[in-house]
């Protein structure tokens, strides 16, 4: 058994390489072999977002109390709010982020393959953000 206290792990900025805006990750649970599942909160501010980005195995997000918008590549921006669940599949192109006025957190779990969660891609435009 282990268990993370709550404060025990430093949070960290969303580095801007993958994310506009101001970003805050805060880890819940690293990998540890053999299970390939991280978790972490990740909390966005009014109109922050991450890049366009794949995860190998797919990702799961949870929202907390607050709002914001996910899109995956072809399909329209959908908003999401507090306790929707969004799962992205295998290699789905996609982003997500806060809305336009209000801070957005969500807990995203995702799983590593071959040592990688993630392959971040560009940057969302304001014109694809705005939808």
């Amino acid at each position: 058994m282990d268990i993370k206290r709550s404060g025990s792990q430093p949070s960290a900025k969303g580095p801007a390489d993958w994310f506009t805006g101001s970003v805050r990750v805060d880890p819940l649970f690293a990998v540890t072999n053999p299970a390939r599942a991280a978790g972490a909160s990740v909390t966005f501010e009014p109109g922050a977002r991450t890049a366009w980005h794949t995860h190998r195995l797919g990702q799961t997000l949870i929202v907390t109390p607050s709002c914001g918008r996910v899109q995956r590549e072809g399909d329209p921006v959908e908003e999401i709010r507090a306790g929707d669940v969004v799962s992205f599949a295998s290699g789905e192109r996609h982003w997500h982020g806060a809305s336009l006025t209000t801070a957005m957190t969500h807990i995203a779990i995702q799983e590593q393959l071959h040592g990688k969660v993630v392959d971040w891609m560009e940057h969302v435009t304001h014109t694809q953000y705005h939808g």
